[in-house]
């Protein structure tokens, strides 16, 4: 820390947060929540917990005249026994709207996961401080993007001037579930994740609800869905029931069913899109479930498997495409009696052609690359037009991350105190 400057210390509560449904106090400071308290103590399931709180879509927000930043964060890192280690999250600055920085935060916790055993091991570990500079002089509105793929307690902002919560920007909010492509998978920044990107396009606010590994028509992630306000709804739905190998025909359609009637027990009116999963050749016509394949994980390379047999079809397993032909039937029969509903083919996001050119590196989650697109792709059937959530303030605008991909804005930088 700069100690001959003037630094006023504000502390991070709930009002700085957007994208946030909890924040637990911690000794240090505060960590955000994805799921709420009571939704968090009905499973058990430590990839949940690490899952949800990894704050995806997650941003401080607040709004002052000052030049410099300072955040004192620490991070839960992941390691992986046998790969390569992992890149530090990313932090992304926006300033009235533009990218102004990126950064990150060595240190931290350090959590070793042992695939193969199904173990992991937690080891405390030092704050470390993110530091922006530079910034415009003048009031202005600023944005931190908390790392999407990595857990982060917040424990000091710190200034040259006040601040105060931003204002509240007068868009609608999307409120969206998935699995850990939504989350962000191998996106590169939090704001390049697609939901994100599709935001920044379609003028909304985002809470993201992507859950790595916990899109499972939970009842309880159901119920959160239906308790948060919300102007936009969409919940896609599929590749984590296949590769968790969760359920059967059977079950799956009612889970269904009654996954949607919780969510309009809240927003019985709301326009809420349904969005099947994205081609993924590995489960299109084999079941689960998913396993890595560890044949080329020390060189840094992360391949999956499908251990289910297509024969097993008849039986009620599911892949992929006996999904999307279940989900566009669900939501055929209900819209008519839902004008509000709607059903959008996760293929018209990333297809077989798009399979064909930017291939799934680990067979299961897209790149950084198909995360640009499928934003893109989104905002345009979605946001736009007739779109499901078109009209109403969320018309197509010009996106704004186009330009920090071309490393416009100053780095953030990591110091130490």
């Amino acid at each position: 820390m700069d100690t001959a400057r003037r630094w006023i210390t504000t502390p991070v509560t709930a009002d700085l947060l957007r994208g946030a449904l909890d924040v637990e106090r911690t000794e240090d400071g505060v960590l955000p929540h994805r799921l709420p308290a009571w939704a968090r103590a009905q499973c058990a399931d430590p990839q949940l917990a690490m899952a949800e709180a990894q704050p995806s879509g997650v941003r401080l927000a607040f709004r002052s005249r000052t030049t410099v930043v300072e955040l004192d964060t620490r991070p839960t890192k992941r390691a992986y026994v046998g790969a390569p280690p992992r890149p530090d999250g990313v932090y992304d600055l926006l300033v009235d709207g533009r990218p102004a920085g990126r950064g990150s935060v060595s240190g931290g916790h350090t959590l070793t996961i042992d695939m193969a055993a199904g173990t992991a091991e937690h080891r405390p570990g030092p704050a470390g401080t993110l530091r922006f500079t530079g910034l415009p002089d003048g009031a202005k509105d600023i944005e931190i993007w908390l790392p999407h793929n990595e857990t982060t307690e917040l424990i000091a902002l710190r200034t040259d001037v006040p601040v105060e919560p931003a204002r509240d920007p007068g868009r609608r909010v999307w409120l969206h579930h998935g699995s850990s492509i939504s989350h962000g998978s191998d996106a590169a920044s939090p704001t390049t994740t697609w939901p994100a990107l599709a935001a920044s396009l379609g003028g909304v606010e985002l809470i993201n609800l992507g859950l790595s590994g916990g899109a499972l028509l939970d009842p309880f992630t159901a119920r959160t869905l239906r308790d948060t306000p919300a102007d936009l709804i969409s919940v896609k739905i599929g590749i984590n029931v296949v590769n968790a190998d969760l359920m059967r025909l059977r079950a799956f359609g009612p889970a269904v069913h009654g996954f949607l009637d919780t969510v309009r027990e809240g927003h019985p009116t709301t326009p809420l899109l349904v969005v099947s999963p994205i081609l993924c050749p590995l489960h299109e016509d084999t079941p689960g479930p998913s396993a890595p394949d560890f044949s080329a994980f020390s060189s840094g390379r992360l391949r999956f498997v499908a251990l289910g047999d297509p024969a097993e079809r008849a039986s009620g397993k599911l892949t992929l495409s006996v999904i999307r032909d279940e989900l566009s039937r669900i939501v055929k029969q209900r819209a008519a009696d839902d004008p509000h509903l709607h059903y959008l083919d996760g293929r018209d996001l990333y297809g077989e052609t798009d399979a064909a050119e930017l291939p799934l590196p680990d067979d299961l989650h897209p790149d950084a690359a198909t995360h640009r697109l499928m934003g893109e792709r989104f905002a345009r059937s979605v946001f736009a037009g007739e779109g499901p959530f078109g009209g109403g303030g969320g018309a197509l605008r010009r996106g704004l991350h186009g330009r920090q991909s071309s490393g416009e804005g100053r780095q953030g930088e990591e110091v130490r105190r």
